[in-house]
């Protein structure tokens, strides 16, 4: 079986999804993004990578309820599939398997423990 690798900004927008207990839309997701890594997204980056994880089956959306605050449009919202948390445990293992190939005491001899 052929192993998914995904991009950093694709891994994190998968997490933040995966976390939340409801579906959600470009805006959270952009800043729990943004709360959690100290870094700047901007909305359009996040809208592309929700989209980009639809298409390889990983997100799956509906169109919500249209608001007043939005103008009357409709959100659409992301919700992760079955496949999405196949692929978040299989990157998780992958990285369990590198950091315990780091010998021990290696990063303490570098100082940066």
């Amino acid at each position: 079986m052929k192993k998914t690798i995904l991009g950093e900004l694709e891994e994190l927008v998968l997490l933040v999804v995966a976390a939340s207990t409801e579906e959600v839309y470009g805006v959270p997701v952009m800043e729990q993004l943004q709360e959690q890594t100290g870094r700047s997204f901007t909305v359009s980056a996040v809208h592309t990578t929700l989209y980009r994880l639809e298409e390889k089956g990983f997100l799956s959306s509906s169109i919500g309820g249209a608001t007043a605050e939005r103008g009357g449009r409709s959100k659409r919202l992301f919700a992760l599939t079955a496949e999405g948390g196949r692929v978040l445990l299989e990157i998780q293992q992958m990285r369990t398997r590198l950091w315990e190939a780091i010998p021990t005491g290696k990063l303490q001899l570098l100082g940066v423990l």
